[in-house]
Parts: structure tokens; sequence; C-alpha cells
């Protein structure tokens, strides 16, 4: 309800629209810095790649018109990123296709196809620096990043409490220390743990077209932590969506985390540890009311 379909789409075709490469390069969090008891409980200790293929040149074509059809639909997401569209899965066939034509995908479909577009202003950040809402995610670069000058992506080199410190002393993340991988060209993508890499779209130096397209996955395991911040959806995505997916999320993980208990579990238990087992697998639900209940707050970012 209040999301209507765009017409006349050509149907998604994997066969014609994916050309699928793997990563020559990949960090590992360890790599970037990150302690083994800091990511003990991550679903991977995969840190970021280097761009590799994701859609051939007719998939390329498809997926920038597309991305000019939604366009009138961004908004602002808080004071991070000026132009944005959200739930772009619900309007376009062809994006909600191929976004959920692997295996495994996040389970709220509003950060399904996020897009990214050039500010207004030359001077601003396409995107803040800032560590992302959900574990894991591409960044695909929508138009011809050949065609741009300035507005690269980039990382840093380092952990996000390295990033958190220098913000407390009015820095961002070092030259020396930031990289920005170069994208032969439309269609192509960097992997990340968003979650944990710092990462930021630059400004552009001169006018240009710039759109990224940003799709999030989810581990299949529920034991692990969840790494979502939903809250910080709240007055950005649409209630009318937002509230159900991010309840069917929680649950989700509940039912698993519940079946742990259900179906393996013996009796004469120590009472601690079942209490403990309890707490654990509540603690998604938990937190979700409480951050329900709590309301907005500015999504986490670190200036420029």
């Amino acid at each position: 309800e209040g999301y209507q379909l765009l017409g006349e789409e050509t149907p998604f075709d994997p066969a014609k629209h994916l050309a699928l490469e793997s990563p020559r390069q990949m960090l590992s969090l360890e790599d970037l810095g990150y302690a083994s008891e800091e990511i003990r409980d991550k679903a991977t200790t995969f840190g970021v790649s280097e761009p590799f293929r994701i859609l051939s040149e007719e998939g390329s074509e498809i997926m920038l018109e597309t991305a000019r059809r939604l366009k009138p639909f961004s908004r602002r997401a808080g004071n991070r990123i000026e132009n944005t569209v959200r739930s772009g899965c619900y309007r376009s066939r062809w994006l909600r296709d191929l976004c959920t034509s692997q295996d495994v995908c996040h389970s709220m479909p509003v950060h399904l196809g996020h897009l990214n577009f050039q500010p207004t202003k030359l001077e601003e950040a396409v995107d803040k620096w800032h560590h992302d809402t959900i574990p894991l995610d591409y960044v695909m670069l929508v138009s011809d990043p050949k065609k741009l000058h300035g507005g690269g992506f980039e990382y840093f080199l380092g952990t996000k409490m390295e990033v958190e410190e220098l913000s407390k002393k009015g820095k961002t993340p070092p030259l020396e220390r930031v990289k920005s991988p170069v994208f032969p060209g439309p269609g192509y993508a960097v992997a990340l743990h968003g979650n944990m890499v710092v990462h930021r779209g630059a400004p552009l130096t001169k006018p240009g077209e710039r759109i990224t397209m940003v799709n999030a996955y989810v581990s299949m395991n529920c034991l692990v932590d969840d790494q979502s911040r939903s809250r910080d959806l709240i007055g950005i995505d649409d209630p009318v969506s937002l509230y159900t997916e991010w309840a069917k999320h929680a649950s989700w993980r509940t039912q698993n985390r519940l079946k742990k208990i259900i179906d393996p579990m013996a009796f004469d238990q120590d009472p601690k540890l079942v209490l403990e087992k309890l707490e654990s697998a509540a603690k998604d639900l938990l937190k979700t009311i409480d951050d329900m209940k709590a309301g907005p707050r500015e999504a986490m970012h670190y200036e420029q």
C-alpha cells in the first residue's frame, strides 16, 4: 500500500543481466586491526574486497535506467545523505529480482537496492564517513565511474573504534590510511563487512551524475551477533513497511534461537545456564521492542 510499481520494465534475466566474478583480493577484519575478541560473535571475519563484477553491460544499462526512474522518489536521510532512495524493491520489479536473486539476502527488503545520488552542493560528501546499520553488503557503481571527477568510494584501513576516537578530536580518517579502489566500470561492486568497515562516498570535484546501489545481506546463523541498528531507520524509512519488516526480522532470529532450546535441551540443566539461554534467545526481540518504543535518533556518522 502506498507504493506503485514502475511500468514497462524489462524482466530480470540472470543469464543476460549478471556477469558475476569473484573478487581477486580481500582483506579480513584482522587485517584491518580488529582483535579476536572483537569479532568472535560476528558472522564472518571477512572485511572488504577489491572491486568485482556483478552486472553485464546490458544489466548495467538497465540498472542505470532504473535508478534514473527511481530518482524522483529520493529523499534526505537525516544529515548524512542528501539524496537516497529506500524501498526501491517495492517500486521496481527488476531491482527486486536482482537484489533477491542470490540464495542469501537481508530479511528486511527496505535494505535491498538502496540508491545514493550525488548531492546538490559540490563540496558535500555523497555519504559521510560511517559504518552501516546492517552487517554485510556490497556497494555497486551504477553510473560510469570513468566520467566522474572525484566522488570515489573510500574505506578506512583500520577499525571503527579508531575512527570514533578521531571523531571525538574533530578529525576524520587520515589520507594515508584511506583506500579508494578503482572500479573498471558500471556494474562493478565492492563487498564489505559494512557494520565493521568505516567508509564513505567522497565529494565530487566537478558536477556529474554519481549513482551507487547498496544491497544488504544477513547471516542465516541466528546465533551470531545481529549487527543491525534498525532504530536509526525510524524517520527515514516509511513506517508502513519498516515496522512490519523489523518485527519479522527480529521474530525470525528469535524463533531460530528458541528452536536451539526446544530441540536439544536435556533435562536436569543448571538453572543459571537455562536462564542465560532464555535471555540470549529473547535478546533480539526485547531490544527491538525497546528500540521501537524509544523512537527516532540520528544515524551515527563521522562527518565528512
